[in-house]
Parts: structure tokens; C-alpha cells; sequence
């Protein structure tokens, strides 16, 4: 299963980067949400290799998803791999930047099945399909007005 959304941001390439690469911001919102997130890479920068141990409840069922960083381009790029006991997923995160003051995010996902659970997992997904997408176009939206407003602040 594929999806990706898009945003426009007003605020430069690098800034828009720096807020998508704070990687600590990202670890204590998944714990505020009952994840257990765990750096495994010995240093806290963003390196590509740097890994991730998390737990995270998928219908009422603790799942253990290992994450690890694939490309660090900055300001352009960051992808992540992210394998479970079923399921392997990869996310893409792209910047292009439109003018001087104005930047596009796009976030690409797919997932995969290992499975015949997992398989059921992601059937029920794309039953969902259209719901999914809105929620995951709302998220970046929610997402890409923060990013705004923390620019405005820092200026």
C-alpha cells in the first residue's frame, strides 16, 4: 500500500529542514501519544544508519517497529526504512524549494505485508483507503502550520 501527501510551507528550504529534522521533537511527540521510543545509534545527531526501537499499540496490540535512516540529504531529502515482525514499511521525505520564503514537503509511504496477518492488516487499511488519506493530508496540513508559525516566532 502507497500514499503521499503534500504541503506547501512560507518559510525557507533550510528552515522547513531543520523542523523536519529535529528528531528529539519527533521522539517526545510519540511518547506523549504512548509510544516507547528508543535511539539505538550511539549519537544523538542525524546520521544516516541512525536507528530507532519503538512500540506502538496497532489495535490494541503492542507492535515492535525498528526504524532506520537511509538518506540524510540535507536540505532536500530524508528516507527511513521501517521493518516489524509482519510488516516493512518506507517513507520518503521531500523538500523542493519553490521561491525564496516558500518550500514543498511531500511525505511518500508504502508499506508491505510479510505476513498473512499483516496481509489482513493492510487489507483493512485499504478498505479504509480514502479515510486514511485524508487523515494522513490533514496531519502534513496540521503539520505545515506549525512549521509556519515556528518560523514566524524565530524571525
Amino acid at each position: 500500500m502507497k500514499f503521499s501527501a503534500q504541503e506547501d510551507i512560507e518559510a525557507p528550504i533550510d528552515a522547513v529542514f531543520a523542523f523536519v529534522s529535529d528528531f528529539d521533537r519527533f521522539e517526545r511527540l510519540a511518547v506523549r501519544r504512548g509510544a516507547d521510543v528508543r535511539r539505538i545509534s550511539a549519537q544523538h545527531s542525524a546520521i544516516v544508519g541512525a536507528k530507532w526501537e519503538t512500540v506502538v499499540k496497532v489495535r490494541s496490540k503492542p507492535r515492535q517497529i525498528m526504524v532506520e535512516m537511509t538518506e540524510f540529504d540535507r536540505p532536500s531529502a530524508i528516507k527511513f526504512r521501517a521493518n516489524s515482525k509482519g510488516m516493512k514499511g518506507e517513507t520518503s521525505i521531500e523538500l523542493l524549494a519553490l521561491s525564496k520564503g516558500r518550500t514543498r514537503l511531500k511525505i511518500s509511504m508504502s508499506l508491505a505485508a510479510k505476513t498473512l496477518t499483516a496481509r489482513l492488516l493492510l487489507q483493512s487499511l485499504k478498505l479504509g483507503q480514502s479515510r486514511v488519506r485524508r487523515q494522513f493530508q490533514s496531519r502534513l496540513s496540521d503539520f505545515a502550520r506549525d512549521a509556519e508559525e515556528r518560523y514566524r516566532h524565530s524571525m
